[in-house]
């Protein structure tokens, strides 16, 4: 499976070892799944239409994401498209099942009503029939990559079950690919070590701010060709912009002066380069070649377009050293070429 890159600059990427390739771009549902507030269906169908457009191939979704909600709108959009021209990953751990009360707001960061609830479950049994109900919600034959999401307490579990489960789905042709999907990267490194995932998703730690992984799971990653998704490179908006806004936020709570400083310097070096710091933003992790892909979410046909653009922008070399003798980026951190 090669698919096009198309607008998006950069070849595409092996992800994992089961023959799937992907571009430099992944399309994030959680925002088109009404995270944080409603976006209405024609808006989450044009900006999904904007992403194949842009030569977009990689969609990452979860049943978490809008309780359901985003697994059935990306859907609804690929079943239109041919199944061989993109890649598919969601993820596992979370069921979801019916509530006590009727249709509800959702408590957990997704501006929807619903009859469901989610039941953490991370066992062989729960693995399966989430792999069943995603499909029934997408609507579609096959998943190429599953993700155990968020298994931080649950780490027993998620060995013991979930990831043997995963295992014989791949065994049987029935995924491509597996892993896990969270947001730290020591337990990502454990899985990376000690089971046979082929691709892993690492949101918010691998970005201009930080470079943690560098010490433990981007070298096993590397040493065991694994693949890793880079998720989350903005650090939940702080480096979405040019430079922060007031209501920027870092991990989804408010940044601290120091980080707000260290921001802002990492913008004056980009605009000596003419260049954004979005852009440098969204293309660091791609400089590391454990990194298959970055996995960024869009709310609009606007913002989908916008990403492309920062990916397209030419990075002088001098930037990523100038980040790295200000000591504002690691030395050691593998910058794009």
């Amino acid at each position: 499976m090669t698919p096009s890159a198309a607008a998006v600059g950069g070849s595409t990427r092996a992800i994992g070892r089961g023959g799937l390739r992907v571009g430099p771009y992944g399309f994030g549902v959680a925002p088109i799944a009404n995270l944080g507030r409603v976006v209405e269906p024609e808006d989450a169908r044009a900006a999904l239409d904007a992403a194949w457009e842009q030569g977009i191939r990689y969609f990452d979704t979860a049943p978490h994401y809008g309780v359901g909600l985003g697994e059935q709108r990306l859907g609804a959009f690929l079943r239109d498209q041919p199944r061989d021209e993109f890649v598919i990953s969601t993820k596992v751990g979370r069921l979801l099942v019916p509530g006590a009360g009727g249709l509800q707001p959702d408590t957990q960061g997704f501006d929807v009503q619903t009859p469901l609830v989610r039941q953490l479950d991370y066992s062989r049994d729960g693995v399966l029939r989430s792999v069943e109900e995603s499909l029934e919600r997408m609507g579609l034959d096959r998943i190429d990559i599953v993700f155990v999401h968020d298994p931080d307490d649950h780490y027993r579990e998620a060995m013991d079950g979930a990831f043997p489960a995963l295992e014989e789905l791949r065994s049987q042709g029935m995924i491509a690919s597996y892993g896990a999907g969270m947001n730290q990267s020591a337990m990502l490194a454990d899985f990376v070590r000690h089971t046979d995932a082929d691709v892993v998703m690492c949101a918010g730690r691998y970005s201009l701010l930080e470079q943690g992984p560098l010490d433990d799971l981007l070298p096993i990653a590397l040493e065991r060709g694994v693949s890793v998704v880079a998720a989350a490179v903005f650090n939940s908006g702080l480096l979405a912009r040019d430079r922060p806004p007031a209501d920027a936020t870092y991990n989804y709570a408010p940044p601290s002066a120091e980080l707000l400083a260290r921001v802002n310097a990492l913008a004056d070096v980009c605009e000596s380069h003419g260049v954004s710091l979005p852009a440098a933003a969204i293309q660091f992790a791609l400089g590391h070649p454990a990194v298959a892909t970055v996995c960024v979410g869009a709310r609009s046909a606007e913002q989908v377009e916008r990403n492309v653009s920062l990916f397209n922008v030419d990075i002088p070399a001098d930037l990523w050293k100038q980040l790295a003798d200000d000591g504002l980026i690691r030395a050691d951190a593998p910058t794009p070429d």
